[in-house]
């Protein structure tokens, strides 16, 4: 394998040869009726717009130039002089430009609207490999949830029919050579679809120098990040809101069907349109989406068992023996002082408080993490089978093994090339020592933040302790009473408000760091970015359950024998036990953030959408090419650009991992999160749905294989949540120790006196006796019993663990990851490729014909053994 520097000439050269005379047939539309009703044209109402780039100026620059700072100045002269050098690469490369201003009050906004001709199309098509269709598959697609509510005769109230629904084909890689074996070569103009031509042009933009290489000057996003161009954007088709006059839905765009049969409130129930989502907004969005829906769907049983087990919390609330026994024990224990200031308290005090305990501290929760953590492996199980289905209909199976191409950015940047071993391509290259070191300073960073956030865990802490004492010495009875309980709830909601500020700062090192590493292709940079910033996240939001639920109260010692930090006692946990303060600080955590989360992406969109809108008013153009006949309303690239920026998926799905792992790490502590979690994600589809069709412009559309390393974290927070699951019912529950007191007495009477010590009378130095939680004698001495539990603790987690993992393991054993039909169809698709793509021989019908009925013959019989085994996932909510 020999490495060469990269020869920076090349990037100078003309990519593709034209005449100078571009055919103007090239991106026309097929009728003159079409091209005026599609507004997303060149002047000449014919050359398609296949992506719009836009900066604002002021009006008159010498005046703002003497107004301002000369390095103000000098910065204006270097973006306009990059704009001009980036615009004539893009002609180079054989672009179609079209420029119109519009000026508004003293900004003029000028809109550089690009078109690719044919050739180029071919050219890139080919070199990044674009799919492009052999044969349209005439299989139907089902959904299993429809064929069994078929045969049980009940009505599918999720099932609706949406219009237009996007033909499934047989493809394979495009090379302009064998152009008529492909299906519909004869219409230059629809041959490439809408979204492909998108990437085309990406990948053009992105790869375009503008300056010295040297420096990375190199394509549209650091063009954009350095405010040289204000955005960079495709265009959407059409408004989505629906014709003031009823027409046939068979003529309604693809924007307005997925408004009207999906992003409305009223599609809460229905099936999501993955086709037509992934026609519109490509594989990559088409997947989230698919995986948020199924996820919620797999949500409604877990919710509903959580339930039934609350209620059972409940019913046990009032037939509580212990509980009877507290509540009507009156003085009969008193308790130690909770600090060094506080009185003696008598436990009845604390009766409803409890009680409010046993709502999430009962045998019921026992089951209920068995029941999750089970539930967590076949649900990604499925999962994994339902994206491999999608993937392969999407044609996406073999991207990221064969087809994905190396990022633009690392193209243009890698210092040098390699040849590749399997195609023989001179291909860029990044020296592997440098990105481990790069990948070691990232890591030192992330080990920094997350000391950070240890040290305002330990803060928060302080703060909980502090707080107590003095609200102890305000006098007040009312909050002398709910000192522990005030402290508490504002320490939860102070350390949400640091978790947000937080996870903002680190998402933006995170992105320096990662782009700074280079990595190859998308995929291995997305990975990267997420993995970093998970593990941040993951201590941020998760260090405060997991110090209440394994470390709190632990290390308090006893009366006479306190142990400190900073000279402060220790934490302890209400007479009430630790799971309720853990359910607490879940619901602040997970159901605070959630709101705070849907707040922002209801609330924030539309607002800065109307100060965007606002800046941007409507105004007389004055174009560069002048149009007579010029209409009032907004041009669709002037539209376009007062809705905002697609920021990814990356916030998305990090919000949906994090409640997944609030849901299944410690459900024990509450079992309603699966509840809030479900109402929370039927929800979170209907506004991303409306943000990606109504609020956001339209991204570029982005291949994927599968929704990429998120499986992997998932897989981590499944098999986490069985260890976190035992310990959590074995230590911090007292599901164990009422276990234990029942077995070795045979009721639950004296239970609460059991579970409380004699303080050391010789310690305490004070005539009254008192009483604290712990099974220690009077001399302060772990008792026999506490050993005993103890054994039967570890025992527990070790044979739960076991068990648990066990059944997991043969749950994916059991259920394959890809179907056999599915295997079948790949194998297929692998051949039509290679009769389409041979020297001397065209497709033979007959051959496709006959594999096509054993096709339907294998689905046919897979479906009569198994209702599970079809080619569509499961329903969406």
């Amino acid at each position: 394998m020999m490495k060469r520097k990269k020869n920076i000439v090349e990037d100078n050269a003309t990519l593709i040869s034209l005449s100078d005379h571009p055919e103007q047939a090239y991106g026309s539309m097929e009728t003159c009726a079409a091209a005026q009703e599609n507004k997303n044209v060149f002047s000449d109402g014919v050359t398609r717009i296949d992506f719009v780039l836009v900066w604002e100026e002021s009006v008159n620059p010498l005046k703002s130039a003497e107004s301002d700072e000369v390095s103000s100045g000098s910065s204006s002269d270097t973006h306009r002089k990059w704009r001009t050098e980036f615009l004539s690469r893009l002609q180079t490369a054989g672009l179609h430009q079209e420029m119109k201003e519009v000026v508004q009050g003293k900004t003029k906004t000028t809109y550089v609207l690009l078109s690719a001709p044919w050739k180029v199309l071919c050219y890139y098509a080919e070199e990044i490999s674009l799919r492009v269709p052999l044969q349209v598959v005439t299989t139907p697609i089902s959904i299993w949830s429809e064929k069994i509510l078929e045969k049980l005769h009940i009505p599918n109230i999720m099932a609706q029919g949406v219009p237009n629904l996007p033909p499934d084909y047989y493809t394979c890689q495009f090379r302009s050579n064998k152009l008529e074996r492909f299906l519909g070569h004869e219409n230059k103009d629809t041959f490439f679809k809408t979204t492909q031509r998108h990437q085309i042009l990406y990948e053009i933009l992105a790869r375009t120098p503008y300056g010295s290489l040297k420096r990375g000057e190199v394509g549209i996003g650091r063009l954009v990040s350095e405010h040289v161009l204000t955005a960079a954007f495709p265009l959407h088709e059409g408004p989505f809101e629906m014709p003031k006059t009823p027409v046939d839905p068979q003529f309604l765009n693809m924007r307005q069907i997925l408004h009207h049969y999906w992003a409305r409130w009223a599609c809460w129930r229905k099936y999501q349109p993955l086709d037509h989502i992934r026609e519109y907004f490509g594989e990559k969005i088409a997947l989230y989406f698919a995986w948020l829906g199924f996820y919620t769907g797999w949500l409604l049983p877990a919710a509903v068992v959580g339930f039934i087990i609350f209620l059972f919390g409940i019913w046990l609330m009032v037939t509580d023996v212990a509980a009877k026994e507290l509540c009507t024990s009156e003085n009969t224990f008193v308790m130690c002082p909770l600090c060094n200031i506080c009185s003696y308290w008598n436990l009845s005090s604390i009766c409803y408080t409890y009680k409010a305990g046993l709502l999430f501290d009962n045998g019921g929760t026992v089951f209920f993490s068995i029941f999750m953590s089970l539930w967590a492996v076949t649900f990604l199980e499925h999962w994994k089978r339902t994206s491999s289905i999608l993937s392969h209909r999407w044609d996406c199976s073999e991207f990221e093994e064969i087809e994905e191409r190396p990022r633009p950015e690392f193209t243009a940047l890698a210092p040098m090339t390699v040849r590749n071993p399997v195609t023989g391509a001179e291909e860029p290259y990044f020296p592997e020592t440098q990105r481990l070191s790069r990948t070691l300073t990232g890591n030192m960073v992330i080990i920094l933040m997350i000391a950070i956030v240890l040290i305002f865990l330990i803060a928060i802490i302080l703060y909980r302790t502090i707080l107590s004492i003095i609200i102890y010495r305000s006098q007040s009875a009312f909050f002398i009473f709910s000192a522990g309980r005030i402290a508490s709830l504002t320490g939860s909601m102070l350390n949400l408000l640091v978790i947000l500020l937080l996870s903002r700062l680190y998402t933006y090192l995170a992105q320096i760091l990662t782009r700074w590493e280079m990595h190859r292709t998308q995929t291995k940079y997305e990975d990267a970015f997420i993995l970093k910033v998970f593990i941040f996240q993951f201590v941020n939001f998760y260090s405060s359950p997991v110090y209440i639920a394994f470390f709190k109260g632990r290390f308090v010692g006893y009366p006479g024998n306190y142990n400190t930090l900073l000279g402060i006692r220790n934490e302890d946990c209400g007479a009430s036990g630790c799971l309720i303060e853990l359910a607490q600080e879940l619901l602040v955590i997970m159901v605070g953030k959630q709101v705070i989360s849907n707040i922002q992406e209801f609330v924030l969109p539309k607002l800065k959408t109307w100060w965007h809108r606002r800046k941007l008013k409507p105004a007389p153009s004055k174009e560069v090419i002048d149009e007579p006949d010029s209409e009032p309303e907004l041009s669709p690239w002037e539209a376009n650009y007062q809705l905002l920026v697609c920021e990814g998926l990356f916030d998305e799905y990090l919000e949906m991992v994090l409640q997944f792992g609030f849901i299944t790490i410690f459900v024990a502590a509450c079992p309603l999160a699966p509840l809030f979690a479900l109402i929370n994600n039927w929800v979170e589809v209907r506004l991303d749905a409306q943000k990606f069709v109504c609020e956001y412009r339209r991204p570029v559309v982005e291949r994927a294989q599968d929704i990429g390393i998120w499986l992997t974290i998932l897989k981590f927070i499944s098999y986490l949540a069985v260890i976190s699951n035992a310990f959590l019912i074995a230590f911090t529950s007292d599901f164990l120790p009422r276990l234990f007191y029942r077995y070795t007495t045979g009721s639950m009477r004296g239970y609460i006196n059991f579970t409380l010590a004699v303080a050391p009378a010789n310690l305490t130095q004070s005539p009254v006796t008192c009483r604290y939680r712990g099974l220690r004698d009077e001399k302060g001495q772990p008792t026999q019993d506490y050993y005993h539990l103890l054994a039967i603790r570890l025992s527990f987690v070790i044979i739960f663990e076991h068990v648990v993992l066990l059944i997991g393991r043969i749950i994916d054993w059991m259920v394959p990851d890809i179907p056999e039909e599915v295997e079948i169809k790949i194998k297929r698709e692998h051949y039509m490729a290679k009769e389409a793509l041979a020297e001397n021989q065209s497709l033979s019908r007959t051959v496709l014909e006959e594999m096509e009925k054993q096709v339907s013959e294998l689905r046919h019989r897979g479906r009569t053994s198994s209702p599970i085994n079809t080619s569509s996932p499961e329903p969406e909510a």
